[in-house]
C-alpha cells in the first residue's frame, strides 16, 4: 500500500488480515497473462505480500517492489530477498525499458489522477507487457459510509471533511482510456465475502487502510473517541452470522491490460 503524505502505515496492522488481503493479488496475478517476463515491478509493494506471489510466478524475473512507506519497505527487504525495493511515488512512476508486467494491487486507489495515470504507464510498455491493476470499490459499503457519517457528526467535522478517497470511476470510463494503448483489454468486479471475528475486527481492518485519512488529524483521545462511535455504528450494520462472525462485503474492480 502506498503510504499516505503525512503518516506511514503499520505492517503489522496491515498483515493482521494478510491473507484475506492477498487473495485479491493471487486472482489478478491467475489472469496476467505471461508465462515469463523479463522484469516485474509491485506498484505499491506494502509489506511485500503480493511481491512474493510475483517472485513466485516469474523465477527468472527481475522484480522490483516500490512504496512510499520506510516502514512497509523495510518489512518488505525482510520478508522478499529474492526482490530488490525502492522507495517511488506511484503518481509519477513509469516503467522502465525492459518491464514487461506492472502490478498493482490495492494502491491506485490513492491516487486521484489515477484515470491519466494508468494510460500513461500502459503506453510506457513494449507490445506484450502487461498491466494489472486491481482497485477496491467499496465507498458505498457501510464501512467507508460510516466513516463519512462519525466524521460529519463530531467535533471533527471541519477538519475531516476532505478526508473520504474520491469514488473510482464507472467502469466503461476506465475501459476507454485505457482502449487506445491495449490490444487485448479486460476489466471485471469480484465480490468477496470475508468472515471476521465481530465488528471489532472489521474495525481493525479498515484502521490499517481506509481509516487512516480519518483518524491521521486527530488527536488520540479524539481517535478514541471516534473509533467508539464507529465501532457502535459498525456493530448495527454488521449483525452476526449464525456461528457469531460477521460478514464483510467488499467488492474490488480488477484490470488487466495488454499492451
Amino acid at each position: 500500500m502506498v503510504e499516505r503524505v503525512g503518516a506511514d502505515w503499520s505492517p503489522e496492522v496491515y498483515g493482521r488480515f494478510e491473507d484475506e488481503r492477498t487473495r485479491p493479488a493471487r486472482d489478478l496475478l491467475a489472469q496476467v497473462p505471461r508465462g515469463a517476463a523479463r522484469r516485474v515491478v509491485d506498484v505499491g509493494c506494502g509489506p511485500g505480500n503480493s511481491t512474493e506471489l510475483l517472485v513466485e510466478r516469474f523465477p527468472s524475473a527481475e522484480v522490483v517492489g516500490l512504496d512510499t512507506s520506510p516502514a512497509m519497505l523495510a518489512e518488505a527487504r525482510r520478508r522478499v530477498p529474492r526482490a530488490s525495493f525502492a522507495q517511488a511515488d506511484a503518481e509519477s512512476w513509469l516503467p522502465e525499458a525492459g518491464t514487461d508486467v506492472v502490478f498493482a494491487n490495492a494502491v491506485y486507489q490513492w491516487v486521484p489522477d489515477h484515470l491519466a495515470v494508468l494510460p500513461r504507464q500502459l503506453e510506457a510498455l513494449e507490445a506484450g507487457g502487461v498491466l494489472a491493476v486491481q482497485m477496491p470499490d467499496n465507498l458505498a459499503e457501510p464501512t467507508h459510509v460510516l466513516m463519512k457519517e462519525v466524521a460529519a457528526s463530531g467535533p471533527w467535522a471541519q477538519r475531516l471533511r476532505h478526508a473520504a478517497r474520491e469514488p473510482l470511476r464507472p467502469v466503461r470510463v476506465y475501459y476507454d482510456v485505457l482502449l487506445p494503448y491495449a490490444r487485448r483489454l479486460d476489466l471485471w468486479h469480484t465480490v468477496y465475502n470475508h468472515a471476521l471475528a465481530d465488528a471489532a475486527a472489521v474495525v481493525e481492518w479498515v484502521k490499517g487502510t481506509g481509516l487512516r485519512p480519518f483518524l491521521d488529524p486527530l488527536t488520540p483521545e479524539e481517535q478514541r473517541d471516534f473509533l467508539d462511535a464507529y465501532e457502535q455504528r459498525i456493530a448495527e450494520a454488521y449483525p452476526a452470522a449464525h456461528d457469531g462472525k460477521v460478514l464483510l462485503r467488499f467488492p474490488r474492480l480488477f484490470i488487466v491490460a495488454v499492451r
